[in-house]
């Protein structure tokens, strides 16, 4: 059997290699963890994935609207998502983007809210409205999360279903080293949250696939629109990431100099420090 030479932290995490509506009953490629993964649906439409060097057949479960599977022994559960059992919530999966970057990357990334002005302008920020307030840090269920909490944003469009400017809320969440969300205020119901959820898939070190899925409460929205409107965004993403450097992201202290607006940013590289995880990065 081939030496697996990733994390042993990952190693026992679930990872996400496509959503459900991309099952076939041919054979789909794709890379984890710098291994050869086929994936699809057997005889009886049942989900598989296999490590094709070691000919081994992988674990696999159908959670929020996508596959996932474990290189190793499953050390836990998938992070649950209790808004998705929501009824009155619609479950949309974005799509799949590849992109030239860590993991990692994408993650920070996303749990950045600085940017917003700058490169989703006129959408989620504009100018002059660039300030980030500062936000509350927490570590839940032991540890083995980290959510930014108290997070405010004045947005011109929030969201497909907002007809003007919102100040929105957020709380960000990391559930795994790879899984990430966001709850922002939903504009059809301001006292409850709109769940935007990014599991993120390492292929290799500097090579990775972001899958997006929503859960909101619209049901007015054509879907095709919904969908869009986050593909749009997600694609501004991309430009960014795909330029960083280095792609593997830096987890030693002074590698980037971070500003207050950077605290989530920071607490997510010391909890993947904490964690033992170094893949896609410079560690």
């Amino acid at each position: 059997m081939t030496q697996i030479t990733a994390d042993e932290t990952i190693l026992s995490d679930w990872h996400v290699i496509s959503p459900l509506s991309h099952l076939r009953t041919t054979p789909t490629d794709t890379m984890l963890l710098d291994r050869h993964i086929t994936f699809g649906l057997d005889a009886r439409d049942n989900p598989f994935a296999c490590d094709v060097a070691d000919r081994r057949a992988l674990p696999v479960r159908a959670r929020h609207g996508c596959l996932w599977t474990c290189l190793g022994t499953p050390a836990g559960d998938i992070p649950a998502i209790d808004e998705a059992l929501e009824p009155d919530r619609r479950l949309l999966d974005c799509g799949v983007f590849t992109v030239r970057t860590s993991a990692p990357r994408i993650v920070e990334n996303f749990l950045d809210m600085a940017h917003f002005p700058f490169v989703h302008t006129n959408i989620l920020g504009a100018e002059p409205n660039t300030e980030v307030a500062r936000y509350t840090i927490e570590l839940r269920d032991g540890g083995k999360e980290v959510w930014a909490t108290d997070c405010h944003f004045f947005q011109p469009q929030a969201a497909l279903s907002a007809t003007d400017g919102l100040d929105t809320e957020y709380l960000y969440r990391v559930a795994g080293p790879f899984v990430t969300l966001l709850y922002k205020t939903c504009p059809a119901q301001p006292g409850r949250f709109d769940v935007i959820a990014l599991f993120v898939q390492p292929m290799t070190q500097e090579c990775s696939r972001a899958h997006p899925v929503m859960f909101l409460i619209d049901d007015v929205s054509p879907q095709a629109n919904l969908i869009e409107f986050q593909q749009t965004i997600f694609l501004q993403d991309r430009i960014i990431l795909e330029n960083q450097r280095p792609r593997r992201l830096p987890l030693s202290a002074g590698a980037e100099i971070p500003t207050v607006a950077d605290r989530m940013s920071v607490a997510y590289r010391r909890w993947l420090r904490d964690r033992g995880v170094s893949y896609g990065t410079t560690a």
